[in-house]
This record gives C-alpha cells, structure tokens and sequence, in this order.
C-alpha cells in the first residue's frame, strides 16, 4: 500500500528576492529525503521581471508536479493560502515560506506524523542572517500537549513557517482568513478550540531567515491594531478570560510599542527560549517519575525466617575417619572380657556459623552435647550405660564408677583398670 501523498504549499510577492526563492524551493522539493507530490506555488499579485523568470524556471525544472496559481493583485497572506488550499489536491499539506530554507529531513520526520493521526504538526526553527553558517537565534516550541493549549492563550504555539496540517482540519476551522499579520495565530487558536490533534517537534527542522528589519516588523501600529483585533476575537470565542484578555493587551500591545533595541533582547530572551526550558522541566520531570516508577517495581528484599537454623553442608570425606580398637584378650573379671565394646555415640553436627540479621542471630552457636557416661568393668572394655547399673558393674566382680571426661571423641575408647 503506497503512504498518504502530500502537498507543498508556497506563496510569493513582489517583495521576495529572486535567489531566496531558489533556495527555498529548491530545499523542499529537490534536497529532501521524502519529496511532496505535489507542490502549489501561489503568486500573490505582481512581481518583479527577474522573480517571474525563476518561478518559470522553477516550474519547468521541478522534479515534482507543480500546480502555479496566479493572483491579480496582492491579497495578503491569508487569502493566498486560503487559495493555494483550494488547489491542493492532497489532504497533507506542508507550509514553506519563500525565503526560507528546509533541512533535508524535514518532510521525513514531520509527514509521517499527521499520516499516523495528528492535525497539526509544528517544529523548531534556527534563526540566520547572512546565511546558515550565520546562526542568530533559536526558537523550540512547546511539545506537550498541554503546554501548547496553555501557551497558545498568550502567544502563538506553532512555527507558521514548519508547520504540517491536514487541509480537512484547516478549512473546518474556517481557513486563515484575513486578519493582516496574525493569520497563522488565529488559525491556530481555532483548530485547538475545535479538538485538534496538535504535536511539535522540539528538533529544528527549518532555517528561517532574518534580515535586519525582522524585529522591526514584529511592531509599529498596523501590527498593534492586527493584535488588538486578535485578542477581541479570541475573548469573544471564549477562548481567553477578561483577566487573560487584560494581560495580553498589556504585555503583547507593549511589545509592539517598545523600540526594536528593546524588542529584540526581550524576544529573544523570554519568548524565544520559553519552548525549550518547558520541555526542559517536562523532561525532568519525567525523569523523576521513571526513576520513582523503577524504584517502587524492585523486588523486596526477602527476610529470612529467624527461626530457621541453616548449617553449612559437610563435604564428603571431610570428617576424619573413625576407628574402634580390639576388644581386650587380658584377663579381668566378669563376662565383659572378650565382648567388643558397644558402637561409640555419633559425632555432633558441625555448628553452623553465626549471622546477623538486624536484631536476630542466625544459627546460634549449638551448646556442648553432655558429657557421655561409661561404666568400667574389671577385666573389661567400656560398657555403655545400656544394661549396666549405676555405680555397679557385672555380678561376680565389684565394679567401679567412672565417666570419659570431655566431649567423646571419635574413634576414642575408654581404657579398662
């Protein structure tokens, strides 16, 4: 089964330069690894005899079919697309500027992306001057979800110029519309209110060019009067508060009032860098609750049952054998003489070796067995206390008492008198 195709949605105006152009289209179309199917090239009004000669030559040479749709007059940004859409005959649609440049892996990474469920996907982009090598700044968007619905109530969540969408979800939100320089914003703002599925990469994928008057078009008064109109929008849409509302005047109308010496600094300071320290506290913190999972999976350590006596196993052989001597031909008294001695007592078991075990003591140490009592008989070897009676030894010879002093000893037999 082939995947989804998309389509590779561009616009330019008289104002574009002829070589960023080549650059842009040329990065999206023949530099990447997985190419559109499609690529819609809106003119947006009138342009320059040297910018209609490389759109013509960018058609004819395209690797890819191109779509070319030709505007009478300059209708904004937001119309151009807004047609660009009408021509695209794909339902994945990947946004570039014209004097943008992709990384080869853009479409790659991001397409793959709304093939497997997602509406709109956005990701990082470098900022550059002079050219590529020239990096000037950074901009990492939110990637958590949640963090993209919250940021999105004070400032736009996506890089417009990275973003992948499905056109479906793009005209049920009504399309960009026209509100002059904020489209994008508001488009935006509408696919989350309709239960969007939003994801962005943190990765740059796109180098977005900045000239030196990038800063001072993000202010003045045409802009201010664009965000004003914005904000009543999204107030009245419910999708911000009065208090929200308020703040938003304040801190976004005031930024495109200051001067751009102070404009640029506070950008790139605060609202640049404000994607990636959030995917910096979300990393943490999910790093925290792995480590948290992990420790609370271990296996408890097993207690052993202090109770139990456990000895250490006796190796074969390792005991030293046992021998029994003859029983004694000397003369004596009583019928004891002749008569082998009776079997000696088994060896004690080996103790086992003491372990501690928090306030209990494996293996205490086994007490000394008591010591083993013979009877001596005259003339005779040593008579267990089985059949003999205390103190006394066999009629017809007056026995003595006696005990083996110690422990018995293996293969030790008691001497007869």
């Amino acid at each position: 089964m082939q995947p989804e195709p998309f389509t590779l949605l561009m616009t330019v105006y008289g104002g574009d330069r002829e070589e960023y152009v080549r650059d842009a289209f040329r990065s999206a179309v023949d530099d990447q690894t997985l190419r559109p199917d499609q690529v819609v090239l809106v003119q947006d009004g009138p342009v320059p005899p040297e910018l209609a000669v490389a759109l013509k030559e960018l058609v004819a040479g395209s690797p890819v079919e191109v779509t070319f749709v030709p505007l009478e007059v300059n209708r904004g940004l937001g119309p151009a697309l807004d047609a660009g859409l009408q021509a695209a005959r794909h339902d994945i649609v990947a946004r570039m500027d014209a004097d943008d440049i992709a990384m080869p892996h853009r479409f790659e990474l991001q397409v793959p992306l709304v093939r497997s469920g997602a509406d709109l996907v956005g990701a990082g982009l470098l900022e550059f001057g002079r050219d590529t090598a020239d990096i000037v700044g950074r901009r990492i968007p939110p990637s958590d979800p949640g963090d993209i619905v919250r940021y999105s109530r004070l400032h736009d969540p996506f890089n417009h110029p990275t973003v992948v969408y499905r056109r479906s979800a793009v005209i049920a939100a009504g399309g960009y519309g026209d509100l002059p320089l904020m489209e994008d914003y508001w488009l935006f703002v509408r696919m989350i209110a309709a239960g969007a599925r939003l994801v962005n990469v943190a990765e740059p994928l796109v180098y977005y060019r900045v000239g030196d008057g990038a800063y001072h078009r993000r202010g003045g008064r045409a802009l201010l009067r664009s965000e004003m109109r914005l904000q009543r929008e999204m107030l009245s849409e419910g999708f911000i508060s009065r208090r929200q509302y308020v703040r938003n005047v304040v801190v976004r109308g005031g930024y495109r009032l200051v001067p751009t010496a102070i404009r640029r600094p506070f950008y790139r300071t605060f609202v640049a860098p404000y994607g990636a320290r959030r995917n910096a506290a979300k990393a943490a913190e999910a790093a925290r609750a792995a480590a948290a999972n992990a420790a609370a999976k271990l296996p408890a350590l097993p207690l052993p049952d202090p109770t139990t006596t456990l000895r250490d196993p006796v190796a074969p052989g390792s005991d030293p054998a046992m021998t029994l001597p003859e029983a004694s031909s000397g003369g004596g008294g009583g019928g004891g003489r002749g008569r082998p001695p009776p079997p000696p007592p088994p060896p004690p078991p080996r103790p086992a070796a003491p372990v501690a075990w928090g306030r209990f003591v494996l293996n205490p140490p086994t007490p000394p067995p008591p010591p083993h009592n013979s009877t001596l008989v005259r003339g005779g070897g040593c008579r267990g206390p089985r059949g003999a009676s205390p103190g006394r030894g066999r009629p017809g010879g007056r026995g003595r008492r006696s005990a083996c002093s110690g422990r018995v000893r293996a293969a030790a037999a008691c001497r007869g008198r």
